[in-house]
Parts: C-alpha cells; structure tokens; sequence
C-alpha cells in the first residue's frame, strides 16, 4: 500500500521538495510532557530514560531484567520511536522493596537520567504532550516556500492523520488486519492482536479524514459533527451555533473523527454519511472490531501544533521544534512540506 492509500491528500499543497530525516537518532528528538506532580514516596520508582535506537518495550524488558521483576511491573505512558533519541518516564512497582541497582540495564542505548518515588504507577495514556526536535537534512526546498508553508502551519494546523509507522512495512498490518476479519477470528498472542486492531481502526480513520480534507471540511465544524476539544476525550454535537464557535478559528475545538468499535458513531448529517458509507465500504473490518471489544471513540481531525518554531543551521538543514499533544504524529508535520529519502538514497522519495 502507497503512503497516499495509507493517509490521504496532503491539505498544504504539494511537497516542496525533498529531505531526510533520521540520518541519524539525534535528528529525531522527542521528549515526554508529563504534567504529574511526584510526591517522592510510595512504592512505585519512576524512572526518566534517555533511550537512543531502541523501542519502549525493549527498553522495558531491559529494565524488569535488571530490576529482577516480572515484566508485568514495568508501566509506561506512551510508546515513543526507535530509530530516534528519545527521553520518558517508567515506572516499576516495587512494593516493600528498596531501589534496585539497575546499572546492568545502561548503557549507550539508554541511560536513567534521574528516578524518584510516587505512590501510583504510571499509567498509559498519562502525558499531556510530546516535544520535538527534527533536523532534516540533505534539504532540496526553497527557504522562502518552506517558510510560507510554516507560517500557514503554525496556523491552521495540519490533518491528524495516523503515520505510515502506524500500519507497518508497506502497509503489512492492514493487510493482515483484513485477512482476520475475513475470518472474523483474533491472533492469540496479545501483541500481535492489539497492533492489528490498532492499525485497522486507524486505517478507517484516515480514510474518514481524507475525504474531508479532499472537500475541505476538515477544518470547519458541520452541523452533526462532533466536536471536540485539543486536549480532551469528550466531544458534543454540533448545531448551527457550534459551527461559528470562535474557539474552532484559534484551533481550540475541532470537529473529529471515529476510531471505530462498539456502539454509535452519533454523527449526523453530512459527517454522518460519510462515517456510514466509509463503515459500509469496510464493513468486514468495522465488525472486527466491535467484536473485539473494542469501545467507540473520537480523534480530533486536526491538529494544532504548539509553539513551533524553525531554522536552517545550514543551507541544507531545516531544524524544527514543536509540541504535539499524546497520541500524534510528528510526521505527519513534515509531510506537508517536504517528501522524506531514504538514507543514502538522494533521488528519489520514500513510497510506503
């Protein structure tokens, strides 16, 4: 599957050149924004972890092995990248027990930066937001272009789109999503089954969001939608009177999109139709789902990116920061300026 197939239309306008990115794990940056007091006691030891060119379970399992607890004990917020230098919090219950000697877990791929006590475990889901750093290099864009394109990002924001990273090599997890639903069965291994109905739900929601932005009402509230805020998980309907909400212009409120699973969408109208017909024209997978257990939930369709700012520390280098909230992908950022080349290769972009 193409990254188009994956995603959808980009809502910019067409790339405006070329770049790689993740050359190396310092050009891919992410830091955890997690708004939880810690209290310095209890039976929790939560753990801030640099990791470079390593996944969070990996990096889990490391930390449970050097700990000497079951895996089970081990609890993180969000999964972060691994061809990237990233920085988040884990935490090991450890009730009874004093801090474990987990110098065996370190090494040039993760470093314990600090650790301190709390009464809770971290739980998923529990950071507010994500900080980036990228640094895209071998640059082939005009300044002045890529300049205007941020400009008009920092204020409309972009479609929040689930990554390419999302669906596997080639679009692999869709794939073998539907050949279960085929059957309407689930894998055993619990690993395999969540990133599957990940993948496939995910997948239905691009497809929902590319054709909004295709017509573009992606940015704009219809009566029926439903309206959600930046950071919450609730949403209500909107009326003609939500749909002139002056917090929809300051990217505040948006309309949003299903991930699908048990229960009513609750759409109407326009949105509503479109929801149907994408449910119908995927019918097998929306089934899947529900059968799975999976509870309907709402994706904002747009998102805000919070203080972005950019420069070019070399004429070939765009180096950009920027906060997403949890569960957002930075690349789909860079996608609305550039196409990203494979490391090594210089003529042509990656196709997904």
């Amino acid at each position: 599957m193409t990254e188009l197939e994956l995603l959808g239309p980009r809502a910019a306008g067409e790339a405006l050149g070329s770049a790689i990115l993740k050359a190396t794990a310092e050009d891919f940056q992410v830091d955890e924004v997690l708004d939880i007091p810690l209290s310095g006691t209890g039976e929790h030891l939560w753990l801030w972890v640099e990791k470079r060119d390593l996944n969070t379970e990996e990096a889990a399992r490391r930390l449970a092995r050097a700990a000497g607890v079951p895996l089970r004990s081990i609890s993180y917020a969000g999964l972060k990248d691994r061809q990237a230098l990233t920085r988040q919090w884990f935490s090991l219950h450890l009730p009874g027990k004093a801090d474990p000697d987990l110098s065996a877990a370190q090494n040039e791929t993760l470093s314990i930066l600090k650790q301190t006590r709390h009464s809770r475990k971290l739980q998923r889901g529990a950071h507010s937001a994500n900080g980036f750093t990228l640094r895209l290099t071998g640059l082939k864009a005009e300044h002045a272009a890529l300049d205007a394109r941020l400009e008009q990002i920092r204020s409309q924001g972009v479609p929040n789109y689930f990554g390419t990273q999302r669906f596997g090599h080639g679009g692999g997890n869709v794939h073998d999503a539907r050949e279960w639903a085929g059957r309407q069965a689930l894998p055993e291994q619990r690993n395999v089954r969540s990133r599957l109905l990940s993948s496939a739900r995910s997948y239905l929601f691009n497809q929902v969001l590319a054709q909004r932005v295709a017509d573009g009402s992606w940015q704009q509230a219809q009566v029926g939608d439903l309206l959600a805020f930046t950071d919450s998980r609730s949403f209500f309907p909107a009326g003609e009177a939500e749909c002139s909400d002056p917090r929809l212009a300051i990217l505040d409120l948006h309309p949003t999109g299903p991930l699908w699973g048990e229960g009513q969408s609750g759409a109407t109208g326009v949105a509503g139709e479109l929801e149907q017909s994408i449910g119908q024209q995927h019918s097998a997978l929306c089934q899947w789902l529900a059968r799975a257990g999976m509870s309907h939930e709402r994706r904002i369709l747009r998102l805000p990116i919070g203080g972005l700012t950019w420069h070019y520390p070399e004429p070939d280098i765009l180096q950009l920061e920027f906060v997403l909230p949890a569960g957002c992908f930075a690349t789909v950022v860079v996608r609305e300026l550039v196409d990203l080349v494979p490391v090594g290769q210089t003529d042509s972009p990656c196709v997904f």
